[in-house]
């Protein structure tokens, strides 16, 4: 009960509720009730933070996914040299960062977007920003890797980099719905072929 005495804390726990809520059934099936249970936040004190349901989805996309994304995917990218290992360890490494939840609930943002991008224009518009700094932040790794000679000077970098986001979307939720990690492994193995494929070019040996 310490975070109903602290507004900040109090709006920390109720995120964090909401997220989980949210990421095992959805935004639409999430329930309000579950949430507060969870946190002993009382009903007032949710709606002193947030207004609505919806609010408190939108603020579960802007402070804890989008951001949640971004370390996760983005960073380990920006001082990589090599960005086309450094996609392939964090890929191998999502079941082990989201335990069991990597095969049963899949990708936060990804379910958002399946879900809520065709019901809602203000759930859509912040998965779209997420994605659109994913994939920039991964064209920019790329750029970064031609420059270091480990990615083909050839390769388109922002549409690369679109493909990438989307094949890693995919693996994921291919993992999901059929909540099989060897599924997921026949993907990754695919994902790793198309990433070598964007090495330099070696100059035969005459």
């Amino acid at each position: 009960m310490t975070a109903t005495r602290n507004p900040d804390k109090t709006r920390e726990a109720l995120l964090q509720a909401a997220f989980e809520e949210i990421y095992r059934h959805g935004f639409q099936a999430a329930s309000l009730d579950r949430i507060l249970a969870r946190t002993g936040v009382t009903k007032g004190a949710l709606y002193h933070h947030f207004k609505n349901k919806l609010e408190l989805g939108y603020a579960v996309v802007d402070d804890l996914i989008g951001p949640m994304m971004y370390e996760a995917w983005i960073t380990p990218l920006t001082s990589s040299e090599d960005p086309l290992e450094a996609i392939k360890a964090m890929l191998r490494g999502a079941p082990e960062q989201r335990g069991e939840q990597a095969f049963t609930c899949g990708c936060p943002l990804n379910n958002l977007a399946q879900e809520m991008s065709p019901l809602d224009e203000g759930f859509r518009q912040r998965i779209q920003s997420a994605l659109r700094s994913w994939r920039q932040g991964v064209g920019q790794a790329l750029r970064r890797g031609q420059r270091a000679g480990t990615v083909n000077p050839s390769v388109d970098a922002d549409r690369a980099a679109t493909f990438l986001v989307a094949a890693m979307e995919g693996t994921i939720g291919l993992a999901k719905n059929s909540q099989s990690e060897s599924v997921f492994d026949d993907s990754v193995y695919g994902f790793e072929l198309f990433l070598d494929s964007l090495r330099p070019v070696e100059t035969p040996v005459s």
